[in-house]
């Protein structure tokens, strides 16, 4: 029967997918917005000093520690564009990801010393804290490739306080050795003040010979003697070293505190994937380089979602939860990398006859895929609880157009069952990840597995076909100036100054909704090319697996026999 258990339920499990036409417009369209979002990246990655003169002066830069630190082709950054005070180097000053250490994820954060020396900058807390809130929901180690050079002081009030500001990355490292979650620094460069505390508050410390890291740096020292003369760096090697002991080891080469943070990684515990598998991995059946031809950027055309879950998931295999009930949402098992995970995903389409509570008033009803009605609420709810009892992570893809309204809507309860999901995300204490593929609109982003669900979301993605936002920007010119252009007309006032005002609020909903934006104000952790989903979704399923808080053994499992009690009930 093979080396995996209940073979019956998770080996061979049903292919879902078609056949796409190339489609060379939509390709074109997708691939255009990657390279403006790529050319970004590198904009921001190569502003301050450059690479040669870093070198020159014998310092490495955060990219490439980062690629002396991580297994080759495992990198996957995140926040690499999140810009919420709009720093004029396109960035917070670090460089954040997940990568492989000699095999085992971890989240990595890296200070763009290129930029002041890794100092801090407006919003910098934020993204350490997504970091941060990253390793806690995978329960993967947290690594820092420290040098930080302190506050940018002309900027201080949107650093240093605040509840979110500079000082709460270090109780969120408290908060991840007290959950048994390590995080490891590796020392450069000057460290004084917050960058000290960035230095001091990780699990172990392993620092370069001309590292140091204190309450206060010389320039601090130097400004309080009364005779105003410049002090040398306080907290070097000698005193940290030699006398406090707080750095556990030190290395003459940048190269050798890379070998150190490997090597204390390598002391972690963490699972054999293969005692979690159910499968031998596999790469889907189909090819996800069709995603461009298949997703398409025209929000107003559907498309096939199974066909999207075929080119992300192993062996393009999907065990569906209660197909058929509540058709705008897909629930159900799919394997990753050989692991389980569940997943949600927004049916595109129509629906002839549904949803069942205007079918019983009115006789007639066409649904709309995107939207959510109250059967798949409910089936959201039972799958997120089945989920959370078998302890499989979750990952959401969203092409959401909100949620019913009406009053047909009020009397079937869907503002309830929507808080219902929430609820049911809260309680489950799942990680998950989210993909807002194409649509993420009102209400429904939020209970599609959105970054709102601190306590579940690792992390959330965008794409080239990405568009958040509370509503259409016309619908939202409308909604606001619609009574105004009545009242103007029967006074017969001008009315070009109030059209104006809504072509103006539709032009900031579209650039405000784009990729772009997002990106640069965290409302995604990243924009991704089509085919580097399957990356990510790889990483986020191995994390969980890698060292998970709790364990439901695989024939001890509800949801799958669920599943199968329920496909043998509906022949």
């Amino acid at each position: 029967m093979g080396n995996y258990s209940m073979p019956r339920y998770f080996q061979n499990m049903p292919t879902v997918g078609k056949a796409v036409k190339a489609n060379a417009e939509n390709v074109n369209e997708l691939r255009a917005i990657e390279d403006d979002i790529h050319a970004h990246i590198v904009d921001a990655l190569n502003s301050g000093k450059a690479d040669e003169d870093m070198n020159a002066k014998g310092q490495l830069t955060a990219m490439q520690r980062i690629a002396l630190l991580v297994d080759e082709g495992t990198w996957c950054p995140l926040n690499s564009l999140y810009n919420p005070e709009h720093n004029k180097n396109g960035s917070t000053s670090i460089v954040k990801g997940l990568g492989r250490v000699n095999g085992k994820w971890c989240c990595i954060i890296a200070s763009d010393n290129k930029k002041h020396a890794g100092t801090w900058v407006p919003g910098q807390a934020d993204n350490l804290l997504r970091g941060s809130d990253t390793a806690k929901r995978l329960r993967i180690p947290l690594i820092y490739l420290l040098e930080c050079a302190g506050v940018e002081l002309d900027k201080q009030e949107k650093v240093y306080p605040n509840r979110r500001g500079g000082g709460t990355p270090f109780y969120r490292n408290s908060e991840l050795n007290q959950m048994g979650i390590p995080v490891i620094v590796g020392i450069h460069g000057t460290n004084p003040a917050g960058g000290g505390y960035h230095s001091i508050s990780p699990t172990v410390l392993v620092a370069h010979q001309k590292a140091n890291m204190a309450v206060g740096g010389a320039g601090i020292v130097g400004g309080m003697n009364p005779k105003g003369l410049r002090a040398d760096p306080p907290g070097s090697v000698s005193i940290h070293y030699g006398e406090t002991g707080f750095f556990r080891e030190v290395y003459t080469e940048q190269e050798g505190v890379i070998a150190g943070i490997k090597k204390y990684v390598d002391m972690l515990p963490t699972f054999d994937l293969e005692f979690f598998r159910v499968d031998t991995p596999q790469s889907p059946a189909m090819s996800d380089v069709e995603l461009y031809d298949l997703v398409l950027n025209n929000k107003n055309r559907p498309y096939d979602m199974y066909s999207v879950l075929g080119r992300l998931f192993d062996g393009s295999q999907f065990m569906e939860y209660k197909k058929g009930y509540g058709p705008e949402m897909i629930t159900g098992i799919a394997k990753v990398d050989g692991l389980l995970v569940g997943v949600v995903a927004n049916q595109q389409g129509i629906f002839p006859n549904y949803p069942e509570y205007k079918m019983a008033k009115y006789g007639q009803a066409m649904g709309a895929g995107g939207k959510l009605y109250r059967q798949g609420l409910i089936k959201m709810n039972e799958f997120v609880t089945l989920c959370a009892r078998d302890r499989l992570p979750m990952v959401w893809i969203q092409d959401t157009t909100g949620i019913d309204v009406g009053d047909d809507a009020e009397v079937a309860e869907l503002l309830g069952l929507g808080q219902s999901l929430i609820y049911s995300i809260q309680s489950s204490g799942l990680p998950m990840m989210e993909i807002t593929l194409r649509r993420g609109t009102a209400a429904a982003h939020y209970v599609l597995g959105g970054p709102q669900g601190n306590d579940n979301n690792a992390f959330s993605l965008g794409t080239a076909a990405t568009e958040i936002n509370v509503m259409n920007g016309k619908t939202a010119a409308n909604a606001m100036y619609t009574g105004r252009l009545a009242k103007d007309q029967k006074a017969g006032k001008d009315l070009q100054p109030t059209i104006d005002k809504m072509n103006a609020l539709i032009d900031d909903y579209n650039v405000k909704s784009q990729p772009l934006f997002c990106a640069q104000a965290g409302l995604v952790d990243e924009v991704v090319d089509m085919p580097m989903m399957r990356n990510y979704i790889v990483a986020f399923a191995d994390s969980c697996y890698q060292n998970p808080a709790s364990i439901c053994p695989f024939h001890q499992m509800l949801l799958p026999r669920t599943i199968k009690d329920y496909e043998d009930g509906h022949k």
